[in-house]
């Protein structure tokens, strides 16, 4: 399993095969949900409790209005590569040529370019990201789809692995530390300096306006400006970062690929070793309704306490 959250009281797990797994007892038991790909799924998003979509492999967008259980498709790769060319060819000034050559290049390719997340800022308005700079925009909750890969200066078509929004930003954080933020409302993305080159993978947002930055090799950075400026964070490990969120309590949780689970107590400035680490590379994280963590690994959905307050 690859990407784990919350809708409503329910988990709703993603992964290998479009495999959709879907837990009413805070991860007891999981049950399968009917989805309408096989493609490998590596996000999930809800906008709220019924309302979610899953992105992945084949340039594939599925939507559900029932929590999970049922899903159909919305997006797939070759629909994505024309309307990235019908996007191009409206294009003007010196980007245009190389834009058009890009999604001419999708076309070529085939639907072979993955998403990697999804983020919907409420039911109608969300966007998708991925390999390659793939980037798309919906206003109608998925029902039409735009290439939104010519609002976005990133030349280097470097892969985004992360979207959220922070505050009123919108940031995407990507491969060989690319940092781009929207402040016009997601109609333009422009980079943010960057702490370093190493690839980030994910972004959480602190309840005190702090920003966590984590990817390889153990790296972690915190910033507390929306960006502007930013600190190495010693996360006392050098694994990949690989998952995070905000627990409940406002305590930041960090994931690492060797199964490591990081928490800090100061908004990010500071990590310390859970004692329930797993031992298994975990991919996404989660918290039930009920306090305990949901973990997405390679070998399913594991379900432990959260750690304790304390730590």
């Amino acid at each position: 399993m690859l990407a784990i959250t919350r809708a409503g009281r329910r988990l709703v797990a993603v992964g290998e095969r479009g495999v959709v797994l879907l837990s009413d007892d805070d991860g007891g038991t999981w049950r399968q949900g009917r989805a309408a790909a096989s493609a490998t799924l590596t996000a999930v998003h809800f906008a709220d409790s019924k309302l979610g979509w899953a992105v992945g492999h084949l340039g594939v967008v599925l939507h559900t209005e029932d929590a999970g259980e049922n899903w159909v498709l919305q997006l797939d790769g070759q629909r994505a590569a024309k309307l990235a060319v019908d996007a191009a060819r409206k294009e003007v000034g010196d980007a245009a040529t190389k834009s058009l050559a890009a999604a001419n290049a999708l076309v070529e390719d085939g639907p072979d370019k993955p998403f990697l997340d999804v983020f919907f800022e409420d039911a109608l308005t969300g966007y998708a990201v991925g390999a390659y700079n793939l980037a798309f925009r919906t206003e109608d909750g998925g029902r039409s789809w735009h290439s939104w890969m010519g609002r976005l200066n990133n030349p280097k078509g470097l892969h985004l692995y992360a979207i959220r929004k922070i505050g009123a930003a919108l940031l995407i954080a990507g491969e060989q530390g690319l940092l781009l933020r929207s402040n016009d409302g997601g109609q333009n993305f422009t980079p943010l300096a960057s702490p370093s080159k190493g690839t980030y993978f994910g972004l959480v947002a602190g309840q005190g306006g702090e920003l966590l930055l984590y990817g390889l090799r153990g790296r972690a950075f915190v910033s507390l400006d929306a960006g502007q400026s930013w600190s190495d964070v010693d996360t006392g490990t050098r694994n990949p970062l690989s998952a995070g969120m905000r627990l409940d309590d406002g305590r930041l949780l960090l994931a690492s690929q060797s199964g490591e689970l990081l928490v800090s107590r100061d908004g990010g400035r500071s990590f310390k070793a859970a004692s329930n680490g797993i031992g298994l590379p975990v991919t996404a994280v989660a918290q039930s309704a009920s306090g305990r963590l949901a973990l997405a690994t390679i070998r399913g959905v594991r379900s432990v306490p959260a750690p304790a307050s304390s730590s």
